[in-house]
């Protein structure tokens, strides 16, 4: 027996005790009393406990932030009026005699702790860490206000607990640049593998490859991503790209104060630049540079209008070469008129 599925076995084994303080209001109740548990079964898989905050221990590398805010607030504000309606998912924790993991409800006990309780109502699993992690994701992945670092590393902590538990997770990606062809999501070895990852999910099996991908960023991008100034697709490009030449981009980024950052075309050709051989800072630079199309200033010209002073019938070839033309023409006029000021 694995010793994760030991401890877990005999944390199922022990009566949980936990005092009641009747100084606290927990969903409006004021009982004093002893709050018991009898001993339950190894193969049990859950029970309802009220659980001491100071025995409630975040999930390892969760990660999903708890942000402070207006819907912390809300939270915070709903949780002090009618307590905690919905009970937190925990586990006992291997190695510690008495303290439980946090699988789902981070959010609940930051708020309880503002508010100064002591205790909140928890649903206890005994499960190893791997179930958990898999729970854990799958009981946030809905919420729509996620950053996409988290959502990043929350698939990639699935997808391997999945893996120890047995299941195929073959999500390698294609690393040759073969693979730039297919810039949005990598190739799966087993078409199932992704769909599994999706059960449970608000995003499609195709764009949770794509999330994975962004675990090889350097932390810098990664943050740009989260803010909105690199968009996906580049970012999945610049993923394939060795950290050397990602930190080139970041500095490029730094030393425009945050101007410049490169769209998925360029992030393409930085990215074949570097599969033709040694790539510089210069290069790298030198593409970044480069105008973007969106960049270029374009002026919107009413053709309705035009068309009625030249000629309605004329097809639309004919109709830019006449205004090229005719702006040529105009251009001289004016340098005719310029010279004979001059005289």
């Amino acid at each position: 027996m694995k010793k994760s599925e030991k401890a877990v076995k005999e944390a199922a084994k022990k009566t949980d005790v936990i005092v009641s303080d009747n100084t606290d209001n927990l969903n409006n109740t004021t009982t004093d009393t002893t709050v018991e548990t009898k001993t339950e079964p190894a193969t049990q898989k859950s029970k309802s406990l009220i659980i001491k905050l100071e025995d409630l221990v975040p999930f390892k590398d969760h990660p999903y932030q708890v942000r402070e805010g207006a819907e912390l607030d809300d939270l915070t504000e709903s949780v002090g009026i009618h307590g905690i309606m919905n009970p937190l998912l925990v586990r006992p924790l291997e190695g510690e005699d008495g303290k439980y993991e946090i699988i789902s409800g981070h959010r609940r006990f930051f708020a309880a702790q503002k508010l100064g309780l002591k205790k909140v109502p928890c649903t206890v699993h005994f499960i190893d860490r791997d179930v958990a992690t898999v729970m854990m994701v799958d009981s946030n992945c809905q919420r729509t206000e996620l950053l996409p670092s988290e959502k990043v590393w929350a698939y990639k902590m699935k997808m391997e607990a999945m893996s120890r538990q047995g299941k195929r997770t073959d999500l390698e990606q294609t690393e040759t640049c073969d693979s730039t062809s297919r810039p949005l999501g990598a190739k799966l070895r087993d078409n199932r593998t992704d769909e599994k990852l999706a059960e449970n999910s608000a995003d499609s099996a195709r764009q949770i490859s794509r999330y994975i991908r962004l675990t090889y960023l350097v932390p810098e991008l990664l943050q740009y991503v989260d803010e909105g100034k690199i968009g996906m697709r580049p970012a999945v490009e610049m993923s394939y790209l060795d950290e050397e030449i990602q930190r080139c981009i970041v500095d490029r980024i730094d030393e425009s104060d945050g101007t410049v950052f490169p769209s998925h075309a360029q992030t393409r050709r930085i990215r074949e630049k570097a599969a033709e051989g040694e790539i510089s800072y210069d290069d790298v630079k030198a593409i970044m540079d480069e105008q973007k199309p969106n960049q270029v200033e374009k002026v919107k010209i009413p053709t309705e209008e035009l068309r009625s002073r030249i000629g309605k019938s004329m097809t639309d070839e004919a109709f830019i070469k006449y205004l090229y033309t005719a702006v040529d023409y105009y251009k001289k006029y004016l340098e005719r008129q310029r010279d004979q000021g001059a005289r």
